[in-house]
């Protein structure tokens, strides 16, 4: 259905000066973007592949560690030239067609990958070739997608909301001088320590109000408890002048909030739950294939928000279903505008595969362009559609691994639930939150409510009040 040797992938301008590709913003931080405002912007001037980030060394820290060569012409550092006291950055830069990736030589298993296998891949070095990348020309179709007073509105939020350059270079200093905190603590026990920032922050898909999630990978033989793990981080956060209001939530997934001093700047930690890490890259691929993935989904978060059916805590759909619940009606109607990635390029998508590599991954799928040429405010109306008349919620399990909608089963995962959405690696039902019946029948209400008002208005407004929103959301940093 979706051929690997795709045709490669156009990127469209907008057809009205508005909407034409921003400035590079000054860079003060050590990030390494290679095209800045393609990572965060609607636009992507010159973003021909997936974005994605790598690991870098960065600066030695204080005191007097030994000195560590400079690097020239891009090259990586040989084995002799690493030192113990650096640390480890994200790094974002544009995905590069490097070829196929070498292959799991086992089977395949379905299920948890919270324990990454390691030894399936090298290293990430030795996949590095010459970076070529081609720019087609292209031509100006992409007026079909904002031709109406609907898809004008609906980019006008998205492109006030969307997260900034700005804010992930925040989240990321946080992130770098929490890498070095907690490596100091665990190098005393000769434990590797690797904090990677997941979620919506890098799988483009966030606002300038979302939180950041972070996820830390401890490297070790022995299984240790996420609670007395992050119990000792507490303890040393609060020692930490850059951090205040830590709280331990011992959930199902255990995680530390705090916030950035001075700010309101959130961070969400857990403890090697991997599988977010897996996702994270995954929904990055898919927001990327196509230029209307991003402003449609976080219409759909802003408008769920609104209408309180987003919130996991309150017995609502979490952001993480509404996502999927997006993206598996891009991928089922008529003419598809996603692929299936998973399904067609599984050895991208490995779930055994080493934590490590996870990033290395999308580098190799090929672009996919869509048929599909209906606007956004045509997708955001189909959407609420399905939900609202077309989809089965008591027979059907949403899939964005298969790309349908899968008979549900008497299994544990299934049985029982209003609505089921597959998490995509662990396979587990991730609307598992919406429990009570007066809940299910509320977002059911939503979606039909706002599918007749918006099919006879045609104003966003109607369903949302799009200036409150930009305003309270620019308020926000």
């Amino acid at each position: 259905m979706f051929p690997r040797a795709a045709v490669p992938r156009r990127w469209y301008d907008y057809g009205h000066d508005s909407y034409a590709p921003q400035p590079p913003q000054p860079r003060g931080y050590d990030y390494s973007h290679r095209r800045l405002p393609g990572v965060n912007s609607f636009h992507a001037p010159a973003l021909e592949r997936f974005p994605v980030y790598d690991w870098e060394p960065s600066a030695p820290p204080a005191p007097a560690p030994p000195r560590t060569p400079t690097m020239t012409n891009e090259r990586k550092r040989r084995n002799d030239e690493y030192s113990p006291h650096v640390v480890k950055r994200q790094r974002l830069e544009p995905f590069l067609f490097r070829g196929p990736p070498p292959r799991c030589t086992d089977h395949v298993l379905a299920g948890s990958s919270r324990s990454a296998v390691a030894g399936f891949y090298p290293s990430p070095r030795a996949l590095i070739q010459p970076q070529v990348t081609a720019r087609p020309k292209s031509p100006n179709i992409l007026k079909a997608c904002v031709k109406d007073q609907l898809s004008n509105q609906m980019l006008e939020v998205f492109e006030a909301c969307q997260q900034q350059a700005s804010d992930l270079a925040r989240k990321e200093t946080c992130r770098a001088r929490l890498q070095e905190d907690i490596q100091s603590v665990y190098a005393v026990f000769l434990t590797v320590a690797r904090l990677y920032l997941t979620g919506s922050s890098m799988n483009g898909l966030g606002c300038r109000s979302s939180d950041a999630d972070l996820c830390l990978v401890l490297k070790e033989n022995k299984r240790q408890d996420p609670i007395h793990i992050l119990s000792v981080l507490q303890r040393l956060f609060k020692s930490l002048p850059y951090v205040e209001k830590t709280q331990l939530i011992r959930a199902k997934v255990p995680i530390l909030k705090f916030r950035e001093k001075g700010s309101d700047l959130e961070f969400d930690l857990n403890i090697n739950n991997t599988v977010g890490i897996r996702n994270t890259f995954l929904l990055r691929s898919y927001a990327y294939a196509d230029l209307r993935i991003r402003p449609m989904v976080l219409v759909v978060k802003k408008w769920a928000r609104h209408g309180q059916i987003n919130d996991a805590s309150k017995g609502t759909l979490s952001s993480y279903a509404l996502v999927l619940m997006v993206l598996h009606y891009l991928q089922t109607v008529k003419e598809p505008v996603l692929p299936c990635l998973q399904r067609d390029y599984p050895e991208c998508f490995n779930p055994l595969m080493d934590i490590d590599m996870v990033p290395e991954g999308p580098k190799h799928i090929p672009p996919f362009i869509s048929q599909n040429q209906s606007s956004l405010g045509e997708l955001l109306l189909g959407f609420l559609k399905y939900y609202a008349t077309d989809y089965r919620w008591e027979r059907h399990v949403i899939s964005i691994r298969e790309a349908t909608a899968l008979p549900k089963n008497r299994s544990q995962a299934w049985r029982n639930k209003y609505i089921c959405v597959e998490e995509p690696f662990e396979r587990n039902n991730v609307a598992r939150a919406v429990h009570e019946r007066i809940k299910f029948e509320a977002i059911k209400a939503e979606f039909a409510e706002s599918c007749r008002i918006l099919r006879d208005r045609k104003d966003l407004n109607s369903i949302l009040p799009v200036r409150t929103i930009i305003n309270k959301e620019l308020s926000r940093r």
